[in-house]
């Protein structure tokens, strides 16, 4: 199985669960299972961690740069399948408007899509089923594309991360 990350699941973890600086063997197991090729972060989603061109020079920001190669998902997404994803589970016409509230997300669910029994998309984000057109949450997305989905939690439970990891 390739788990493939929603920009929420870094940014929450080092803000909110596990700091660089506090878990710091969190990072590692992350970075051996990217490694490993079990965890892939596409490049889209990669520049919206870190934007290119960007001067942040936070811990996340940091570790992202330092390991880019290692933690890329080595695919380039089909355009006309992400439009497939966005013009029949978003908005059938959508405005620049609703683009930008999607975001990447009709990218990372493409690169599911493509390979649906052996990816599982990890996110933050709850389901909302009754959110409608951009306001689309990636649960309620992938339920409907049939597309194995988990949260952050769930992600750190199958693959077993423990503070005491050890490689």
């Amino acid at each position: 199985m390739l788990y493939i990350l929603d920009s929420n699941v870094l940014i929450d973890a080092n803000r909110d669960y596990y700091p660089y600086d506090r878990v710091p063997e969190f990072w590692d197991w992350l970075l051996h299972h990217c490694r490993r090729g079990h965890v892939k972060i596409p490049v889209e989603i990669f520049d919206e961690v870190v934007p290119p061109g960007s001067s942040r020079k936070d811990r996340l920001t940091k570790w992202m740069k330092d390991n880019r190669s290692d933690v890329i998902l080595e695919e380039i997404a089909r355009g006309t399948l992400i439009d497939r994803i966005i013009r029949s589970e978003y908005t059938s016409d959508p405005t620049t408007t609703e683009l930008e509230k999607m975001g990447q997300d009709p990218c990372l669910l493409s690169y599911a899509y493509r390979y649906s029994d052996e990816r599982t998309v990890v996110t933050t984000e709850r389901p909302r089923p009754s959110a409608h057109g951009a306001n689309r949450k990636i649960p309620d997305v992938c339920k409907s594309l049939n597309l194995k989905c988990i949260h952050t939690y769930e992600f750190i439970r199958e693959l077993d991360f423990r503070t005491n990891w050890k490689q």
